[in-house]
């Protein structure tokens, strides 16, 4: 019961810091800004969007790399989305820079919390990180194959208008050094056998 109770309070908090990410309109993280820019193009809400990019991952690129998902991978690819709906909902929309800082730095400090609590409750990889390890099972290393991926879809997301600027390059420096210093001390034991 820990280990789903962490995994859901870690994906809740991963949806409130993007969203406050994206609610600072000061540049998403590379997904959110193709999120982003899929919801523009489609009218949906990002959340949907997130939830069915989710799903579309793990039909079309999980299944051909042999990955499989477990009960954190399902949870996380439904509650970011969900909880993204929500809370842009509620957030103000705000012009006093200063607090758009402020929601821009919580958001990226939140999503790296969240990130440390859901991946360190050992129930699965999320959707986009499950493609990384699926490329890097496949031989090519996981550094190229993050990389890439992120530049990828930063690049889509851009070209479909999703936000793109300081947030975004601050985020994809970031988030790396204050995820690891966390992970260890948020990774469950494994579950004996």
């Amino acid at each position: 019961m820990e280990r789903i109770t962490r995994c859901v309070t870690g994906l809740a908090l991963f949806g409130v810091g993007i969203s406050l990410q994206i609610e600072s309109r000061l540049g998403n993280p590379p997904w959110d800004t193709f999120h982003q820019g899929v919801a523009m193009k489609s009218d949906l809400a990002i959340g949907t969007v997130i939830i069915l990019t989710g799903a579309a991952l793990l039909i079309f690129v999980w299944v051909p790399l042999r990955q499989k998902p477990g009960l954190g991978t399902i949870l996380n690819a439904l509650e970011i989305g969900l909880v993204a709906n929500v809370v842009l909902d509620v957030i103000p929309n705000v012009d006093a820079m200063i607090v758009r800082i402020v929601m821009m730095l919580g958001g990226i400090v939140i999503v790296a919390f969240g990130s440390a609590l859901y991946i360190g409750s050992g129930l699965g990889p999320g959707p986009r990180d499950g493609i990384m390890t699926g490329l890097a099972a496949r031989g090519i290393q996981l550094r190229v194959a993050r990389t890439s991926i992120e530049v990828f879809v930063l690049i889509v997301g851009f070209l479909l208008g999703g936000q793109v600027g300081v947030g975004t390059v601050l985020f994809a420096v970031a988030i790396g050094p204050l995820v690891q210093p966390l992970l260890p001390r948020l990774t469950m034991k494994p579950r004996p056998i």
